[in-house]
């Protein structure tokens, strides 16, 4: 597992420009497919026949990841940017970034403290102060290597570390990924598409896509979820802790599953020995919300692996807590039972 989540975070794939991470997931996933597609927004599809036709199951795991966008080049030939998904701009002074599809190094950087107003030295830097340095002297310089409309990504390396942590970027949702191309490798249930969806991280548009053109009977959806078990949280604020198994869900920001759907999945774990959790703080949201509202409506149910620092260069995880979403998600399409559930 290690490796292919090394292979899977250090590849590009900014939501809106995810050609090079599909590509990789494609090569990974086609030893065991029936067949693999890209559809029109760009989602990459892997279908994989069941031990029935009889329905059709869709697990969705999102590839693209957060990053940034040039948006401007300055006469002295940095770059300003905007955000692509969710970032908090504390958290990206001074990284390191690949910028354009060369990959051409960069520094993100801003105004000299020496030089700040008494205000600016109060506050953490928005991106309106911010800019990517990729050596350029003057803008002329700058546009030979990259253009308004390129992606920046982290340029940040995957660690091992401490007991049993994992420390990269995109690991929301590498990690998803890599447990769905390991349940690829099972025999499913029913006939299953996984759908590697793009642009999750601004606004679960590949997922809506996805849901309206393969119309399944259920859909599982594999991603990360924000642990906040730092110090200073209080315990009911850290929604879900590392080293406590997979996450389940009630409900987040997007969706609100029904009972009988989450029980299912609970059941599955407790029948597997699949160490598990609750998310007991609602945030964020998942492809879930735009599956679930597709057509005539999905039932949908989520697991994830918890991470902290989200939506930052270091993303961290423990590796057993990944593992267990991976058996979790192997057995739920293995399973097939969610065919029989009764609404309590």
């Amino acid at each position: 597992m290690i490796e292919q989540l090394r292979e899977l975070s250090l590849c590009r794939g900014i939501s809106g420009d995810e050609d090079e991470i599909a590509a990789l997931i494609g090569r990974l996933a086609a030893p065991y497919a029936d067949r693999v597609e890209r559809d029109s927004v760009g989602n990459l599809c892997v279908y994989k026949k069941g031990k029935s036709s009889e329905k059709k199951l869709l697990v969705a795991a999102h590839m693209d990841e957060v990053g940034l966008l040039v948006s401007y080049i300055t006469p002295e030939g940095l770059l300003r940017f905007q955000p692509v998904g969710g970032i908090d701009p504390r958290v990206i002074l001074g990284r390191r970034v690949l910028v354009g599809p060369t990959g051409i190094p960069g520094v993100i950087g801003t105004k000299p403290i020496h030089l700040s107003t008494e205000e600016e030295r109060r506050t953490a830097p928005g991106v309106e102060r911010l800019y990517i340095d990729i050596g350029a002297m003057r803008e002329e310089e700058a546009r030979r290597y990259v253009c308004e409309g390129d992606t920046a990504s982290f340029d940040s390396d995957f660690v091992l570390f401490g007991d049993g942590m994992i420390k990269g970027k995109a690991l929301d949702n590498r990690v998803g990924c890599a447990a769905a191309l390991a349940a690829l490798q099972c025999t499913p249930a029913f006939d299953t598409v996984f759908a590697f969806t793009v642009e999750e991280e601004v606004g679960l548009r590949g997922a809506y896509a996805v849901a309206y053109r393969e119309r399944p009977d259920f859909a599982i959806v594999v991603d990360t979820t924000t642990a906040a078990d730092v110090d200073g949280i209080a315990p009911h604020e850290q929604a879900c802790r590392l080293g406590e198994g997979t996450v389940l869900f009630f409900m987040e920001n997007s969706t609100l599953y029904r009972k009988e759907d989450y029980r299912w999945v609970e059941q599955t774990a407790q029948k597997n020995g699949i160490s598990y959790q609750f998310k007991d703080y609602i945030a964020g949201g998942l492809d879930a919300g735009a599956i679930q509202r597709t057509a005539a409506g999905i039932p949908t149910v989520s697991i994830a692996t918890p991470c902290r620092y989200l939506h930052s260069p270091s993303c961290v995880v423990k590796q057993s807590d990944a593992e267990a979403t991976e058996a979790l998600l192997c057995a739920m399409v293995a399973d097939g039972t969610w065919t029989e559930r009764k609404a309590e």
